[in-house]
């Protein structure tokens, strides 16, 4: 059983949604029904599974259905039809006191305009879950004192909102997201509003942090790189229809149609696949020549090493933060991931 699951969604916006969904179901597009029926259609029979631990990536462009799709989880919107399913409870069937119990305790969320109290210090804002859940004061600030660190906020516990550079409101945000210890974390454009720089600092702390918590992430964003760069798992959706699933690999290698194929025609692959993402299993290769191998973090990105690879012709043997090794890639196949269309 996957941890969510996305049974046939259908999200119809407009006055009489429920008289649209033959239209829809007999093959109508988005701009069809919008020009005879003035009704917009967020999202079309849309289905997917979603794992334990994973950050899956939810991608598209603007108008695409991705953010429609991320609040469905929470129910912040319900769906004219379909199912969702977390850890196997239909939550269509929560009742209002149910519904509130899951989102203090069980999903988090993430909001792309930090979504910050600007009254309240850092320490208030990463502490509100926790004020909600009931928990007392000194344990509030024992809890957000710790995730304040672990983002790097240290010292910045008693600023303000407008005290704060814009990567600094976001991290606040991310803190106050893991303070609730919910075991699901929503990141709508979590990072979009941020420059360049900061942005990817963002994303490689993301990044640091799941690797030690574990969570199960849905992102959702309109940048490929930054997808690639996430997503154990990507969706891609497009008009409101889900055109395909898949690991970062699979996304740039094996386009599914045409929308996908100008997403990632010019990826620079190198960039955003991770160590892990091509290697292979150690029970699933043999006869490597081991004698001049170049150890690689699992979780590093191609770039990081290489020129290093290049230069010696060397394979890499992959490991995980412990140093166990978790599988190899040989030099052959590291070029071929980036040169295969």
């Amino acid at each position: 059983m996957s941890k969510i699951e996305i049974k046939n969604i259908y999200k119809i916006f407009g006055n009489k949604p429920q008289s649209i969904m033959p239209m829809v179901k007999n093959g109508g597009t988005k701009d069809d029904i919008l020009e005879q029926t003035g009704h917009t259609v967020g999202l079309d029979n849309v289905s997917l599974n979603i794992e334990e631990g994973e950050t899956f990536v939810c991608m598209g462009l603007s108008g695409s259905g991705k953010s429609t799709l991320i609040r469905h989880i929470n129910r912040l919107i319900d769906p004219t039809e379909g199912e969702i399913h977390i850890d196997g409870t239909n939550i269509m069937n929560c009742n209002p006191e149910e519904l509130i119990d899951w989102r203090r305790n069980r999903i988090s969320m993430v909001f792309q305009r930090f979504g910050l109290f600007p009254h309240k210090t850092v320490m208030q804002n990463v502490g509100y879950g926790l004020e909600m859940q009931g928990k007392s004061e000194e344990d509030r600030d024992k809890i957000a004192m710790e995730k304040i660190d672990d983002v790097g906020l240290n010292g910045f516990e008693n600023q303000f909102p407008n005290q704060l550079s814009g990567g600094m409101q976001q991290r606040v945000g991310l803190a106050r997201a893991l303070a609730t210890n919910s075991d699901i974390m929503l990141m709508d454009e979590a990072f979009s509003a941020l420059d360049p720089l900061i942005r990817s600092d963002m994303q490689k702390q993301l990044i640091d942090l799941q690797s030690e918590l574990k969570k199960t992430i849905i992102f959702i964003t309109h940048d490929l790189d930054e997808s690639l760069r996430l997503g154990d798992h990507i969706g891609i959706l497009n008009a409101g229809k889900l055109v395909q699933v898949g690991t970062p690999i699979d996304i740039i290698m094996k386009p599914a149609d045409d929308y996908v194929k100008a997403f990632v025609k010019d990826v620079n692959r190198a960039r955003v696949i991770k160590a892990k993402v091509i290697m292979k299993n150690v029970n699933e290769i043999n006869g490597i020549d081991k004698s001049n191998l170049i150890k690689v973090q699992e979780d590093q990105f191609i770039e990081e090493f290489l020129p290093q690879i290049v230069c010696t012709s060397a394979n890499c043997e992959v490991v995980d933060k412990s140093g166990n090794v978790k599988g190899y890639i040989t030099n052959k196949e590291l070029q071929e991931s980036l040169t295969k269309t």
